[in-house]
Order: C-alpha cells, then sequence, then structure tokens
C-alpha cells in the first residue's frame, strides 16, 4: 500500500516495505557470489585493480535516507552502513589505480548483469556510499548482496545493486545501456524527475504506476524460487 505525503519529492508516494524490484528482464537473475565483497576497478585507469580487504582500511559511516523508484515509489528512514564512496576514490581508486584525467563517466557493473553510470561529481556527494549493510543487518539477495550503491537523490535505478565493478571512463563509449538508451538518464536526479532522457518525467509518472504491484510481485515470485532452490 502506498501513501502520498508532503514530504516526498515530487511524483513520489511513501510505500511501508522495500520490495525488491527492477527491470522484469531481472527478475530472476541473482548474483553467484554475496557473502565477498570484491569490486574490479577498471575503465581509463593506468591500474586497473580489485578492491576487497583494502575497504576494510577506511572509516565506515552511516546514514539514514529514503529510497526513491523511478516508478514513483519511495521508502523513507533506511539505515545504511559501509563506505563513502568519496573515500573510496580518494583515498583507494586514486593513489592505487590511477585514473586517467577527464576520466568522470562511472559505468557500474553489476553481478546480474545490469549496468548503469553517474557522473563521478555526483558519486562523490557526500551522501553517496558504498554500503553492506541495511537496517543493521548485512545486505541480503533482496537488496543487493553483498555491496551496493546508494545513492539517496538519484533513482533507484542508479543505486547499483550486487556491484561488482566501477569503470572510470573519458566518455560514454563503452556504457551499454541494458535496455533502451532513452530510458536510463544520464544522472536521474530525483529532485528534477529526471527520469529519463527526453521525455518529461510528469509523464511517465502515469506511464510506470500501473505496472508497481505486479512488478513487485514478479521479482518476488522469482526470490522465493531462489531461496527455495539454493
Amino acid at each position: 500500500m502506498m501513501e502520498k505525503p508532503q514530504d516526498l519529492p515530487p511524483g513520489q508516494r511513501a510505500r511501508q516495505v522495500m520490495p525488491r524490484f527492477g527491470m522484469s528482464q531481472f527478475a530472476d537473475r541473482f548474483p553467484e557470489q554475496t557473502n565477498h565483497i570484491s569490486v574490479s576497478i577498471g575503465g581509463d585507469v593506468e591500474y586497473p585493480l580489485n578492491l576487497s580487504a583494502e575497504l576494510r582500511d577506511l572509516s565506515r559511516v552511516s546514514q539514514t535516507s529514503d529510497f526513491h523508484c523511478v516508478t514513483t515509489w519511495s521508502v523513507r528512514g533506511l539505515s545504511w552502513s559501509g563506505y563513502r564512496f568519496a573515500d573510496v576514490y580518494r583515498d583507494l581508486v586514486v593513489p592505487l589505480a590511477r585514473p586517467a584525467s577527464g576520466a568522470e563517466f562511472v559505468l557500474l557493473r553489476c553481478q546480474d548483469g545490469f549496468r548503469t553510470s553517474l557522473p563521478l561529481e555526483d558519486l562523490l556527494a557526500e551522501d553517496v556510499m558504498l554500503a553492506d549493510t541495511l537496517n543493521g543487518e548485512p545486505l541480503n539477495v533482496a537488496h543487493g548482496a553483498p555491496l551496493r550503491l546508494v545513492a539517496p537523490g538519484h533513482y533507484g535505478y542508479k543505486n547499483a545493486k550486487h556491484l561488482t565493478a566501477i569503470e572510470f571512463w573519458r566518455d560514454e563509449f563503452h556504457f551499454r545501456p541494458w535496455y533502451l538508451r532513452w530510458m536510463m538518464h544520464q544522472r536521474g536526479r530525483v529532485a528534477l524527475e529526471e527520469r529519463a532522457r527526453g521525455v518529461p518525467g510528469t509523464l511517465l509518472r502515469h506511464v510506470y504506476r500501473p505496472f508497481i504491484d505486479q512488478t513487485a510481485r514478479l521479482f518476488d515470485r522469482h526470490l522465493k524460487r531462489f531461496e527455495i532452490d539454493r
């Protein structure tokens, strides 16, 4: 059930429980590795590398923030813990991988095949993090185990789950959208309703909203099958 409080961003309605959610073609795709964090760093960098134990050298951070799906539902007051993206970039990526000058288009790849992108400028915001816990518990399969991006100012499709690779590029040439390119805005900022490219966000509210419940049921059904089979 969703409600429409006054303090949510434009077009959003509150949902009490955070569902496993996404494009329908990802409903039956799951990560192979959920217990060990390993993120490859590549792209226009001098030294490609994998980050795993190195993350533990960073200070952990915690925050409470809202999550906003592009289809217009939101869940408020989620408590995340992990590593601030800016710390990962400045303390690990820059000195160890040495990104090229201008490598500010960041491609995020996930274990289930999903991929998205954000400008480096957006990722360096104070509230963007690589999270491994949600509400005091390790991330589960439904919400991004073992590591996910949390970017509260951006729609959910920018908050990559099951993160496995971060690539820093000088342009968008290497990015292949998982669906129609127009459906993925370059930034996807919630406050500006950047739901897609070239289509008014206010219009897409009405396109997406009728499919929310059936999509949530589809993802939940596949999750239950996955939990039974493993």
